[in-house]
């Protein structure tokens, strides 16, 4: 152990990132998975111009472009348009929008990780910290062993184990709602030519149907719905998916008010494509890191963000490539100094998200009859704080406002 040597608790998508931001400033680090391999899971990711840029910078973009289906705007209507909100655009950010399985994702972040020599142990499930110190902390694995590391860093998703360690108390809340998600092919919604998609339907009586283009020929659509449900255990949901013809009758459940795409779509799926999301939020947390500074938490494990605005996984690609450029300027006495800045710093940008989220719930939502555009309807977005920064710059720019301070 070196007094820069870190360890990650989780091996997805934000694990193996900051694993790679890491690397690029020359702070060495072990990745620590509970499973006995690597990530095999479907569904996709939409990932914007912000996110793009980090993996840009750390080699993977160029690997994932030809594997994902690229796209500018989410649109949003009834039976007639009604909105449309940007979520890339190569001429004015640098990228496209970009929907990619994760599994994809994970492969290309995989293979960079070992082109780099980043070690990654599988069968390795945190249990506990043990002792932590100004200068390094430990920790239990299930196994039986024990680790050591200047900075344990939990990137271990919305139910956390490492963040018991900063709130031993918290649980995950239940929104009692669950996302219910398919995969068709795209010839089977009969698309008419003024169609756009991807596309959230609006409907008052049975909520929103999702459709958005996937694979990199477009040629499959992932279709969703939300249904309000009780919690259950992981056996429970278990159980539930045991028997998914119950999956297929709530996507017709009610297509007969929505425009005929939906309908379309709906009219086969194949039981082996569908999938169930239970959706957790978690409080606005008043520290993502311990006393001492030497456990942290990033990404949903810190902040659970609506998917409103699509921007969850790439709120985190922002966590972690932020935290490897303050870790790497700060020595190790200007530690907890450094990420109380980083902390601030991400805050703000999330609270930003949180604002867009609810500036596109008032748009997307039909209006009463006869009531006029609000102000906040109808003001345009203005997304370049969001899409364009260079986060190196940002983070170093957190550092000097600090220093005048």
């Amino acid at each position: 152990m070196t007094q820069r040597d870190i360890a990650i608790i989780g091996a997805g998508l934000s694990g193996l990132t900051l694993a790679l931001a890491l690397h690029k400033q020359s702070i060495p680090c072990t990745v620590y998975e509970s499973r006995s391999a690597s990530l095999d899971i479907g569904g996709a990711v939409m990932l914007s111009p912000n996110a793009l840029r980090i993996l840009d910078s750390l080699g993977i973009y160029e690997k994932v472009k030809p594997e994902g289906f690229h796209f500018r705007d989410l649109h949003f209507r009834t039976n007639v348009p009604l909105d449309s909100y940007e979520f890339g655009n190569r001429e004015k950010y640098g990228y496209d929008g970009l929907r990619i399985f994760r599994y994809k994702l994970i492969d290309a972040l995989l293979i960079a990780t070992k082109e780099r020599g980043i070690q990654i142990e599988y069968g390795k499930k945190f249990v506990k910290i043990l002792n932590e110190t100004e200068t390094d902390v430990s920790w239990d694995f299930e196994d039986g062993t024990t680790g050591q590391a200047a900075c344990l860093i939990g990137a271990d998703g919305i139910h956390s184990r490492v963040r018991k360690y900063l709130y031993p108390d918290l649980e995950p809340k239940f929104t009692n709602a669950v996302g219910v998600n398919a995969a068709v092919p795209t010839a089977q919604l009969n698309l008419p030519d003024s169609f756009e998609i991807p596309v959230t339907i609006m409907n008052p009586k049975h909520g929103a149907f999702i459709i958005a283009p996937q694979l990199a020929d477009g040629s499959e659509v992932f279709i969703g719905k939300q249904k309000r449900a009780p919690e259950l255990d992981r056996e429970g949901w278990a159980a539930l998916l045991n028997d998914k013809q119950w999956c297929v009758d709530f996507f017709r459940q009610g297509a007969e008010d929505f425009p005929e795409v939906v309908q379309n779509a709906v009219s086969k799926i194949e039981l082996d494509r569908i999938s169930i999301w239970p959706f957790y939020v978690v409080p606005k947390l008043e520290n993502w890191t311990s006393k001492h500074s030497r456990v942290v938490i990033l990404g949903d494990a810190a902040h659970a963000i609506p998917p409103t605005a699509g921007q969850g996984i790439n709120q985190a690609f922002e966590d972690v490539y932020t935290f490897a450029v303050i870790f790497h300027r700060c020595k190790p006495q200007e530690l907890q100094r450094g990420l109380k800045i980083w902390q601030r710093g991400r805050q703000k940008r999330v609270n930003r998200i949180l604002e867009l989220n609810a500036r596109i719930d008032a748009r997307r939502f039909p209006r009463l009859p006869g009531a006029e555009k609000s102000e906040v309807e109808s003001k345009p977005f203005d997304l370049d704080w969001l899409y364009r920064p260079d986060f190196d710059q940002m983070a170093e720019t957190w550092l000097e406002q600090a220093v005048q301070a």
